[in-house]
């Protein structure tokens, strides 16, 4: 997705729990010649959520778009996963979502044209057994985008809102 992106010419502020990925993802934007910033995030963190955006408006000047793709998964069927499992996936699948479109949008808002894309994933419009908690977190992604959207749209803002459904992804 950076790759993408850069390769378009956007300029992009790269956030990640792994450090060492953000290191490797940047290296491989560098010939591409655009603005790269790597902020190392834990999308549970609530107070480092919120303190982004500041950080990415001091590097980069302006947040065009957001894309929230923090994902993990947890396989079993819904007896075999731990409630303490299930939340830790529900916090960074969705609640992270809710947590950085919730403190980007104001900066969105700011912009002539704006958009916001969440990654669901297949399982948020399929239910598979043993995907009990994934499934229920992407379906959660979907329907706030929906959502979103609409609200978005009845307010007349510039902001948009994209919901993606990737298939399998080796990550």
């Amino acid at each position: 997705l950076a790759l993408a992106l850069a390769r378009r010419g956007c300029h992009l502020a790269l956030a990640d729990v792994n450090t060492a990925g953000l290191a490797e993802t940047a290296a491989l934007l560098a010939p591409h010649g655009v603005r790269v910033s790597q902020h190392p995030l834990d999308v549970t963190d609530r107070a480092a959520v919120a303190a982004l955006p500041d950080e990415v408006l001091g590097i980069h000047g302006q947040v065009d778009l957001l894309f929230n793709n923090a994902g993990v998964a947890v396989g079993g069927l819904f007896s075999q996963v731990s409630e303490k499992d299930f939340d830790w996936l529900m916090e960074i699948n969705f609640h992270a979502v809710v947590r950085m479109t919730r403190a980007f949008l104001p900066l969105l808002r700011e912009r002539p044209a704006a958009r916001v894309v969440n990654i669901s994933s297949l399982f948020g419009l399929i239910t598979p057994a043993g995907q009990t908690a994934y499934s229920a977190s992407k379906f959660a992604v979907r329907g706030f985008s929906n959502a979103l959207a609409h609200e978005l749209a009845m307010e007349g803002s510039p902001v948009g809102v994209t919901v993606a459904h990737p298939g399998g992804v080796a990550t």
